[in-house]
């Protein structure tokens, strides 16, 4: 028990520092190429631990199986994580921390809406409560920051729209959250690489510089300042936070259970903006104080709820107790980051 709450510890450190080391890296990086580098370290600290999963259960990556990563590394990295790296550029880290943390909310509605899935009394009080928190920190009447908010708004709906997705796929094809995590990392760097060697394309350069709201998508960086000045915070970022975070959060999850694992991203919606305002000197203002404090309400009501139906599972169907773990898992990872989902997040 005391390994699992260190991983669950680090994992929780880890995941409520991304938005603050992001914010750090985003003078020397553009938000794409972070975006890059992150998500192809992080894909490849988890490859090992994936293939070693897939050992174990017997199974064989297919060509159809990339074609499930395609689509969840798009989701994920390229519309998901592209808005949350514009979000942190353009927000204070604690902000969109916050609001990212929601994503799991998303995940719901689009679980009732998209595989027509039944949501618990539990599940339905946490979605309302957690819009409220959104609405109370967004306060539509003061916007102070419409683009930034906007931007995190919709990398935590569209986050939740890859839970889905990649819950879907894991369950039809029996991979395990590491698994797709892994693969879903890899795949969508790689597709992002892509769309960053066609921003170096002169027509297409060209066109994007000479749009004043596009001008950092044109000939996209790879590899300036990747040296040694900024080794350990591209360590830090992609080796400890973007790898290392969801791979104890898998280890945590393999000694214990999903729920306990989950604690991960429920705490992280009090603990970033924290960790944000002793480091970053940002200040958080008391809506914003008010909206943490209902969106972790709604998250105690989705932990309690989750405790609950998977005591039922066990007692009702004990033989399909991994199912429904793996079920869970996909709807309270958020993440840095599903990413069973990576999680979450509540990256």
């Amino acid at each position: 028990m005391r390994k699992t709450m260190l991983f669950i510890l680090f994992s929780t450190l880890m995941f409520s520092s991304m938005e603050i080391a992001l914010k750090f890296a985003g003078g020397a990086f553009n938000p794409i190429q972070l975006n890059l580098i992150r998500f192809y370290v992080g894909g490849l600290i988890l490859l090992p631990l994936a293939t070693h999963s897939n050992a174990q259960s017997h199974i064989r990556i297919t060509l159809r199986d990339w074609g499930l990563f395609a689509l969840t590394g798009f989701i994920c990295v390229i519309v998901s994580m592209t808005l949350y790296q514009l979000a942190i550029a353009s927000d204070q880290a604690s902000t969109v921390a916050v609001l990212f943390s929601c994503n799991p909310v998303f995940a719901l509605i689009f679980s009732y809406l998209l595989l027509h899935e039944h949501l618990g009394r539990a599940n339905l009080i946490a979605v309302v409560v957690s819009i409220v928190g959104l609405i109370v920190i967004v306060n539509p009447t003061h916007l102070t920051n419409p683009l930034g908010m906007s931007l995190a708004i919709g990398s935590a709906l569209t986050f939740g729209l890859y839970s889905i997705v990649s819950r879907y796929g894991s369950v039809k094809r029996r991979f395990s959250g590491l698994t797709m995590t892994a693969y879903t990392f890899i795949a969508g760097a790689t597709e992002l690489l892509i769309l960053v060697g066609l921003t170096h394309v002169p027509l297409i350069a060209n066109g994007l510089a000479g749009v004043s709201g596009l001008k950092q998508f044109s000939a996209i960086p790879i590899i300036q300042n990747v040296n040694l000045h900024y080794f350990w915070l591209l360590f830090f970022i992609g080796v400890c936070v973007t790898g290392g975070g969801f791979a104890f959060y898998f280890l945590a999850m393999e000694r214990s259970d999903v729920s306990t694992a989950s604690l991960v991203f429920f705490i992280k919606p009090a603990l970033a903006p924290i960790m944000a305002a002793i480091i970053l000197g940002e200040k958080i203002l008391p809506l914003t104080i008010i909206g943490i404090v209902i969106i972790l309400i709604g998250s105690v009501i989705t932990f309690m709820g989750n405790r609950v139906k998977a005591r039922r599972s066990d007692l009702t169907n004990p033989e399909e107790t991994v199912d429904a773990t793996t079920l869970q898992a996909d709807l309270a990872t958020p993440h840095d980051s599903s990413l069973v989902n990576e999680p979450s997040s509540n990256n």
